[in-house]
Parts: C-alpha cells; sequence; structure tokens
C-alpha cells in the first residue's frame, strides 16, 4: 500500500460524497413531481406518454397494486427480450452475421437483464449483434435501474406517510426516473465517454495490420451509450466480453474514475432523497455512515491483501504486489477500489479478473454481495435491501430493552419483521442451496477451471453473484451449460422479486399506520450508537449465514497460500 493509492481511494470518496446532497435534492424534486431545470423540456413529454399509454399521473396505487404492475411490466420485457435474442439472425443491424442466441442461453441472459444483474454466460461482442445491444440489452438497463429507485421511493413514502392506503404510482415512478434522471446524465456520460476515446458506431468491425504484419480484426459498436447506463444504473453488463478491462470500455484512468463514481452516485444519493422525504436529513445520513464503514473496511482489506501479493511469490523474491489478472494501466489501487465499488454496489462490471484476486482479496467481493448488496447496493436496491436490515436492527434493539421498536414514528411489529427477514432469507437460501446442488451433481462440478477451494469459491461466486443480482463472476468458472445457465436464473429471479415483494408489503403496512410522537423511551436513529448496531446486526444476520461456506473457499485459500500451498486443477 502507498500513500498515492490512499490518496486516490480518498479522492473517489470525495467526489461520491461531494455529489450525495445536490443529487439527492433533484431526486427528490423528481419523484414529488416538482419542477426541475429540465421541466419546462420534458413535461410535455411526460404528459404525451401518459396520454398514449392510458395512464392518470394522479391515481395511486396500494403496495398490491403497485408490485403486480412491476411483475407485469418485467414479465413483458422479459419476453420481449427473449424473443429479441432468439431471432437476432433475422434481425437488421447484425453486421457481423451474429447467429441466434441458443434457448437456455437465451433465458439467461433475458432473466439477467430484466432483473438488473447482467449476469453474461456469452462474449457480448462475438454473440450479440448491434440491434440485440441496443434494443434488447440497454432498454432494460434502463428500465431495471428504474424500478429498483421506483421501490426504494414506494418503500420512503411508507415511512412518511400516515394512514394512507397508496404508496405511489409505478407507472408515473418509472416514468420520472427514467425521463428526468437516466437519460440526461447518460446523454452527457455518453458524449464524455466518445471524447475519453470510447467507439460511438454502427459500423461493422475494422481490420487492422499489426506491427508484426498480422492482420487483426477489432471489434467496434455502439459502445459508450451502452457503458453510460451500464454504470449509472449499477448494471455491469459489458459490451465487450472483458467488460471494463476492455480499452474500449475503459480507455482512460479519468475514464475509470468516473466510471465508479456514477457506479455509486445514485445509490449514496438515495439516502439523501429518503432523509429529505422523511423529514430528517439526519437519518439519510446515518444510513450512509453504515455503509460507508462498511465499505472502507472492504477497502482496506482488499488494497492490503493485493498490495501484499502472493505469500508463494513473495517467497521467492517477488514483492511487487499482485498484479496477475490487472491491468499496468490501472495497477493494483484502482483494481482493488474498483473490485469493491462493484460488488458494494450490485454492480458487475470489472476492470480486472477476479478469479486472480488473492485468496482475501477474493473474499471481500464476495461477502459485499453476501451482505445483502445493501453497501450503497443496486440503485434503489441498496436503499430498501438496507432498510429491511434497519428494521431488524430496531427489532434487536427492541428486544434488548423490553418495548415495541419504532422507527421515525413508526411501531415495527411482527408483519413487518417477518416480511424483513423474508427478504433476507431468500438471499443464502440461493446463494448456499444451488451451491450445495452445483457440488453434488456432475453437471456442476463439471463448470469450476480449478479444484479444491478455489472451485468451490468459483462455484459460491457465481451464485452469490447472481442472487445478489451483481453480475460480476470469478471468471474460471464454464457458466454457458444448461445446468448453470437454468440454475443462475433461477438465482436472480429470486433474488430480485423475493426482495422486492416483501419490501413492498412493508412499506403497505408502514404507509397505513399512524405517526406517533418521539417519547423518553424512542431509540434516536440518527448517531452513532445507531449507526454501530445497525453495522453490527448487518454482520451478525447478513455474515454469519454464509461464515461456513466462506470457510470451504477463501478462507482455506488464504491460510494455503501462506503455508506455501497452491490449488490447480486436479490437485
Amino acid at each position: 500500500m502507498t500513500l498515492i493509492g490512499w490518496f486516490q481511494i480518498a479522492l473517489f470518496c470525495a467526489v461520491v460524497l461531494a455529489l450525495v446532497k445536490p443529487l439527492g435534492a433533484y431526486m427528490t424534486r423528481v419523484f414529488a413531481g416538482e419542477r426541475t431545470i429540465l421541466s419546462p423540456v420534458l413535461v410535455p413529454i411526460e404528459r404525451g406518454l401518459y396520454r398514449a399509454a392510458g395512464i392518470d399521473a394522479r391515481h395511486e396505487q396500494t403496495w398490491l397494486g403497485y408490485g403486480l404492475a412491476m411483475l407485469v411490466f418485467h414479465a413483458l420485457g422479459f419476453v420481449s427480450l427473449y424473443a429479441i435474442l432468439r431471432l437476432q439472425d433475422g434481425l437488421p443491424l447484425n453486421p457481423m452475421g451474429q447467429a441466434a442466441v441458443a434457448p437456455d442461453l437465451a433465458l439467461n441472459t433475458a432473466v439477467s437483464f430484466v432483473t438488473n444483474t447482467n449476469w453474461q454466460n456469452y462474449g457480448g461482442e462475438s454473440t450479440l449483434s448491434y440491434l440485440s445491444q441496443m434494443l434488447g440489452l440497454t432498454p432494460q438497463n434502463f428500465l431495471s435501474a428504474a424500478t429498483g429507485l421506483a421501490l426504494a421511493v414506494a418503500l420512503t413514502r411508507g415511512f412518511a406517510r400516515a394512514s394512507s392506503r397508496t404508496v405511489g404510482s409505478f407507472w408515473v415512478d418509472l416514468t420520472r426516473c427514467t425521463l428526468y434522471l437516466l437519460l440526461p446524465l447518460c446523454i452527457g456520460l455518453t458524449l464524455f465517454y466518445v471524447w475519453q476515446g470510447m467507439p460511438q458506431t454502427l459500423g461493422a468491425s475494422v481490420d487492422a495490420t499489426t506491427l508484426e504484419g498480422a492482420r487483426q480484426t477489432i471489434a467496434v459498436g455502439p459502445v459508450a451509450s451502452q457503458v453510460a447506463i451500464k454504470m449509472l444504473g449499477t448494471n455491469g453488463g459489458g459490451f465487450f466480453n472483458a467488460n471494463a478491462a476492455h480499452p474500449f470500455e475503459n480507455p482512460t484512468a479519468l475514464a475509470n474514475l468516473v466510471q465508479m463514481v456514477t457506479i455509486f452516485a445514485l445509490g449514496a444519493a438515495m439516502t439523501n432523497v429518503f432523509g429529505r422525504m422523511v423529514g430528517d436529513e439526519r437519518q439519510g445520513w446515518a444510513i450512509l455512515a453504515a455503509m460507508g464503514v462498511l465499505f472502507l473496511a472492504g477497502v482496506a482489506v482488499t488494497y492490503a491483501s493485493e498490495g501484499a501479493g502472493s505469500p508463494v511469490l513473495n517467497g521467492l523474491g517477488f514483492s511487487a504486489g499482485n498484479m496477475e489478472g490487472k491491468e499496468i494501466r490501472f495497477g493494483i489501487v484502482a483494481s482493488a477500489l474498483f473490485a469493491v465499488v462493484t460488488t458494494a454496489a450490485s454492480c458487475g462490471a470489472v476492470n480486472a479478473m477476479h478469479d486472480s484476486l488473492t485468496a482475501l482479496g477474493g473474499l471481500i467481493p464476495m461477502l459485499n454481495m453476501q451482505l445483502g448488496e445493501i453497501i450503497v447496493g443496486g440503485v434503489g436496491a441498496g436503499l430498501y435491501g438496507m432498510l429491511v436490515f434497519v428494521l431488524v436492527a430496531l427489532f434487536v434493539a427492541g428486544l434488548m430493552v423490553g418495548r415495541t421498536p419504532e422507527y421515525l414514528g413508526k411501531k415495527i411489529e411482527a408483519k413487518e419483521v417477518k416480511m424483513a427477514m423474508l427478504a433476507i432469507l431468500c438471499l443464502p437460501l440461493m446463494m448456499l442451496g444451488l451451491t450445495a446442488l452445483a457440488t453434488v451433481l456432475p453437471a456442476g462440478l463439471a463448470g469450476p477451471a480449478n479444484a479444491g477451494p478455489h472451485g468451490f469459491s468459483e462455484i459460491l461466486y457465481a451464485f452469490t453473484s447472481a442472487a445478489a443480482n451483481n453480475g460480476s463472476a470469478f471468471g474460471g468458472l464454464t457458466g454457458n451449460t444448461l445446468f448453470y445457465n437454468t440454475t443462475l436464473a433461477l438465482g436472480m429471479a429470486v433474488g430480485r422479486f423475493m426482495v422486492i415483494v416483501p419490501a413492498l408489503a412493508i412499506a403497505g403496512s408502514l404507509a397505513a399506520k399512524k405517526t406517533l410522537p418521539a417519547s423518553a423511551g424512542t431509540l434516536p436513529t440518527h448517531g452513532g450508537l445507531f449507526v454501530g448496531l445497525l453495522v453490527g446486526v448487518i454482520l451478525i444476520v447478513g455474515g454469519l449465514t454464509f461464515f461456513p461456506a466462506l470457510a470451504l473457499g477463501p478462507v482455506v485459500e488464504h491460510l494455503a497460500g501462506a503455508a506455501g500451498q497452491t490449488f490447480a486443477a486436479g490437485g
């Protein structure tokens, strides 16, 4: 570790914090339907969209109506994307003549992008046409991100409202989020990325002659526009198979910093939106502080582990840190920071090979996801996931002092706690249950490239990433098989919708309750004591579930590496 490295980390954190309040203020106005700087241009478009779709913007929905609208909308998105992928070879904008996507791979890919996971069992530039990228994947990048933000706002309304049967309109929230927030920001980001050197073209691949005289085909395409929303919407799906390690997806150090900032920007700002909507910004800062503690601890461990390098190589006199699987232009600190950011924020984009991280360096990205993707998390998803843990933390505090817990004037009773635990426990069910299945079936054991603990880590990481809707991978796993395409799709669907539905049920229950004034026994939820309690509950409830599995993977790898042993295929 170096002083310059810590300066880079501090610079990233400073930029993200500087964006929280202005973005939070703007987003609050958007979701409240108030006038913004873009209103003169976008309000007529918004009204036109409502008229075309037959939507009454004044009509709000109950939590059940909100949830059903969301599920139907995503079911239609899945069907349309699946059809585009299966019919790809007969559709236009396919200059490289890409074949139709196989049924099981199309299923996996469609579920992946509809759930904001963007797990990729395919090579982007070698599998999909320009039309599939632009008309199939990119719209889902926008809509799945907008859905996460909309659901976070719906849950926030549950805390903010009193004696109300409704939590907002899914159609209005989805439209405003896309029109006023995601599209304008992505237009600006696309232009920035083109300036930095990303391609944005519908032309076919370019043939080039190398310095040695060999012929090389260089894939290009509408890259910058997809990268903009893949990072801002914490989607993570790369136009190229190498994702953000590809020079056309991440051409410069400045582009790398901007991509990391955009991964965190909206998720961090949502904490400020929450504070503003409930009438106390300190509540949002307390949640962001809990996120920050977990994030900085993860960065410190990962950076330290990657900077220390492999014990085996260090013993041979190579002590420059672990550069395996990393781009020289980014180095250890930018790669380690990116790995923690992308797994803390449910993005899944990678600028280095996670399979080549040290054992402890790989543990932190895995643990980030296994905690439920609540360390900033996906856009919107991080906030409603964190609020679920807030309810559990308050329940624990209530048990310790012998009184009914309350939060922001709302009594937290049996129904809310049950829904919160349902949302939390569905993730380990998918992560550990599917991992167990894969480790006993021949079809599952055929996937990992390594034997021993690291092979187990590759399987565990895959199902962890799927259920957490992250999308990153230990690249050693061969996932494009019938077994992994179907099981990973199941994990992604359950990990997304079995968290969303209980969160909406909590929103509806809280919105219907009356607001009670704070009393002498009310636990303050905006100070250091509550932040510490929340972090502790997250680590206990979210972490202890997975430690037995972790001990069989990264921890064993670390202990074996320290003893000078290595695990390779067949040994």
